[in-house]
């Protein structure tokens, strides 16, 4: 059964840095592409980064770019956001999620099928 964990949210200060974790288990990301997407209280679903089946393509929302980095560990089949310079408007719940896409990856979420459970993310001081 495919899984998705995500892990490594809680609170920082503005500025700070955090490192979120999408452990995948049931396949591989050989076969799938994989976003991150985040939802801020009273709001809809926004797409911030993914990245192709074989690591080659990344995608970012302007929203992001510049200061969130996507990257995975095929061994671990793991994907990673590294979230630096995070500010306020960052809060919210963040998700990954995995598409059985080759070669391509979107940061739409009619792309995917497959979510996480979410880790919360607090941007305050």
């Amino acid at each position: 059964q495919l899984q998705l964990v995500e892990s490594g949210g809680g609170l920082v200060q503005p500025g700070g840095s955090l490192k979120l974790s999408c452990a995948a288990s049931g396949f591989t990301l050989d076969y799938y592409a994989i976003g991150w997407f985040r939802q801020a209280p009273g709001k809809g679903r926004e797409g911030l980064s993914c990245v192709s089946s074989n690591g080659l393509t990344t995608n970012y929302a302007d929203s992001v770019k510049g200061r969130f980095t996507i990257s995975r560990d095929t061994a671990k089949n793991t994907v990673y956001l590294q979230m630096n310079s995070m500010k306020p408007e960052d809060t919210g719940v963040y998700y990954c999620t995995a598409g059985p896409f080759i070669g391509e990856c979107s940061i739409h979420d009619a792309f995917y099928d497959h979510w996480g459970q979410g880790t919360q993310v607090t941007v305050s001081s």
